[in-house]
């Protein structure tokens, strides 16, 4: 295979994992001009549409998931034997620290990273639970994760989840004593679980529907620091509680919790991986996002 249809293959996988070529553009280091005129070679040797493209997203056809779905992993491996051949027999090995949410560690990371304990016993690991915005290169983490929409500029990063969509729910027993709202000016008469922020604040409910956005302080009379004790408590009935929707979606199918305000739910970029940036990650660091890596 011709050297630049690699490339293009690389570039196809980047736009389609991050839904944006803006964000693809900067993986791969190359200019956005340049990633789409690589597309659009792609999608002219084959005669096929890859990409829908509007002003706010891109989407991938079925064309373009059947061959993301045959090329990827046989990248993915060839991928692995470069880095094997460049590494030689040595093993991953040292320490990764990594800080992160509750949900991201609970969701995305152990499971992906404990088999890697097993399979390299040198390789150590420190997940840090923390809802602050970390300076990774300061506090010593070799990674951080953070939702797409605010990753700063100057680090480089990886998708390692879908797009997460955040749910207002509140158990049945708490809906009958108190009228469940139906604007997002009614949570201010109701009891909130809130979420406390490494800052000293508290997270304010991002919501949107259409083009309107809200960001609403509300009031609360439970705080926690995570979102799992968040879970119980809007589950005993203390009130309304602002969840990922994975975490609040089987209970609201067992009748355990009830949605609320359900057109207001936002959903955001997923979980990302990021780290400084650095020309060749030592190994140990390179399989872990190797293992990380969203190709969903």
């Amino acid at each position: 295979m011709p050297r630049h249809h690699y490339g293009d293959l690389l570039a196809l996988i980047a736009v389609a994992r991050e839904r944006n070529f803006t964000r693809a553009a900067a993986q791969l280091d190359i200019s956005q001009s340049m990633l789409s005129s690589r597309i659009r070679a792609l999608e002219a040797r084959l005669g096929v549409r890859l990409l829908t493209r509007t002003t706010r997203s891109v989407a991938v056809t079925q064309a373009g998931q059947y061959l993301l779905a045959e090329i990827t992993p046989r990248l993915a491996d060839i991928e692995a034997e470069l880095q094997k051949t460049i590494a030689g027999d040595a093993a991953p090995a040292g320490n990764v620290r990594i800080t992160a949410t509750d949900h991201a560690i609970d969701t995305l990371l152990w499971p992906r990273l404990a088999p890697l304990l097993q399979a390299y016993p040198q390789l150590h690991l420190e997940l840090n639970d923390d809802y602050a915005r970390n300076d990774i290169v300061q506090g010593r983490f070799d990674f951080g994760v953070r939702l797409g929409d605010g990753l700063d500029k100057d680090t480089s990063a990886i998708r390692i989840g879908p797009d997460l969509r955040f749910a207002i729910v509140a158990a049945p027993a708490y809906l009958m004593r108190r009228r469940e709202p139906v604007t997002p000016e009614d949570l201010l008469q109701h009891d909130c679980i809130a979420l406390r922020l490494a800052g000293g604040g508290c997270y304010a409910w991002e919501l949107k529907q259409g083009s309107r956005e809200l960001n609403v302080r509300v009031p609360s009379r439970l705080v926690f620091n995570g979102v799992y004790p968040m879970l119980r408590a809007v589950l005993s009935a203390h009130g309304l509680a602002y969840l990922p929707e994975d975490l609040a979606r089987p209970h609201l199918e067992e009748g355990r919790l009830q949605p609320v305000l359900e057109g207001w739910w936002r959903t955001f970029p997923g979980y990302h991986l990021f780290f400084a940036r650095q020309h060749e990650p030592p190994q140990a660091l390179q399989v872990v996002i190797n293992t990380l890596r969203y190709t969903g």
